[in-house]
């Protein structure tokens, strides 16, 4: 993957992406932490790779029956707000074993 073909990150919201990420829970839950073995985690991901994958998941150039759904509700400022929120969800990872 080539970084320059990721958007810029748009400084969005956390605290207006943690209100948003309510409709997320279900599957990603609302720390960022999977409750399905399917959903990916969201805690701690890149920012700007949020951002990418939620405008694809809403324009249908990334096919989930799920996500594509559920992205068609999102605006900019939406995804923007939800990459800022799990993004800045700090997680700890142990080592194996």
């Amino acid at each position: 993957m080539v970084l320059g073909a990721l958007p810029a990150a748009a400084g969005g919201d956390a605290a207006a992406g943690r209100k948003r990420a309510a409709a997320c829970q279900a599957c990603h839950g609302l720390d960022g932490l999977s409750k399905l073995p399917e959903a990916p985690n969201l805690a701690g991901q890149v920012e700007v790779y949020l951002v990418k994958v939620l405008r694809e998941y809403r324009d249908g150039t990334r096919r989930n029956e799920v996500m594509n759904v559920v992205a068609k509700e999102l605006t900019d400022a939406d995804i923007d707000n939800l990459a800022a929120y799990y993004g800045g969800l700090q997680i700890e990872v142990l080592p194996p074993g």
